[in-house]
């Protein structure tokens, strides 16, 4: 694995509908290979994660409001699915912002299932190919990118994957990319 150590990740977080598995192991892999995490979202506080888009899953710390940091602050930004929490995530104006920065600033950028949904509503996919859950390939298209069925898929310093089943190579992948040195 790639030393991930000082290096400083923000992980965006809902304050619901957050697929649990999609917020827990990225997160787990990142901090593993050394790195600093911190959940970010529209509002700090208690954010509730869900299994399988319809279950309460586990309860988890909103360390950081987007409205009180930048990706200034980041090496690298993680973004989770859910489909209630994708959604909530893209209709926030500032989580979209902050999205947007790491992709101005070329830091690298983890995004799983239903978290293209965000990079979509950020305005950074035209031109990029990409893996999401296949419920959002129009949604890529319509905005530029080039859709592909894959397990993960890297197009830079993005990385993307379907569904929780990709987990493991999504993890892995996201690990060395945001291990590359610029």
């Amino acid at each position: 694995m790639t030393a991930l150590d000082d290096t400083n990740v923000a992980i965006l977080l809902a304050p619901a509908g957050t697929e649990e598995v999609e917020f827990t192991e990225p997160r787990q892999a990142v901090e593993d290979a050394g790195a600093n995490v911190d959940a970010v979202g529209p509002e700090a506080g208690e954010a509730q994660t869900v299994e399988s888009d319809l279950n309460s899953a586990g309860t988890y710390e909103v360390e950081k409001a987007v409205s009180d940091v930048s990706a200034d602050d980041y090496d690298a930004l993680l973004v989770p699915g859910g489909t209630v929490g994708a959604d909530k995530l893209r209709g926030d104006e500032g989580t979209v912002s902050f999205v947007r920065e790491f992709f101005e600033s070329e830091k690298p950028v983890g995004a799983i299932c239903h978290g293209p949904w965000v990079l979509v509503e950020a305005d950074v996919v035209e031109g990029r190919t990409l893996t999401s859950y296949p419920s959002l390939q129009t949604d890529i298209r319509n905005a530029g990118g080039e859709w592909v069925d894959e397990e993960v898929v890297t197009d830079g310093r993005l990385v993307t994957s379907r569904k929780p089943d990709d987990l493991d190579a999504y993890c892995e992948q996201v690990v060395e990319v945001f291990g590359e040195s610029e």
